[in-house]
């Protein structure tokens, strides 16, 4: 029923979470580096740019399940249409129709 298909969504997805590590890497690199900033100043930034991570990935979480809920309602819809559109003709076209 469904294409299990290796699509190129893990080739993206890999060039996608280097770029997050290397992101990580570089910000941790730049915040080590700098002389001028105190070190609680430097924890503040760290966790607040881990939580701001942590809530963009639960946005698209949230979001990519909504989207799927609403794709499988639709899909349900679909089928009960086809479904009374199908009793219907059957009804109406049918063998055991008498005409009058």
């Amino acid at each position: 029923m469904y294409n299990h298909d290796k699509t190129d969504n893990s080739m993206i997805m890999f060039f996608n979470a280097a770029g997050v590590v290397a992101a990580y890497v570089l910000l941790a690199l730049s915040l080590y580096k700098s002389v001028d900033v105190p070190l609680a100043t430097k924890g503040f930034w760290g966790i607040g740019i881990l939580l701001l991570t942590l809530s963009l990935v639960n946005f698209v979480k949230y979001r990519f399940d909504n989207q799927q809920r609403i794709d499988r309602i639709n899909r349900i819809e679909e089928v009960k249409n086809e479904k009374i559109l199908e009793d219907y003709v059957g009804d109406t076209f049918g063998p055991d129709r008498k005409d009058g």
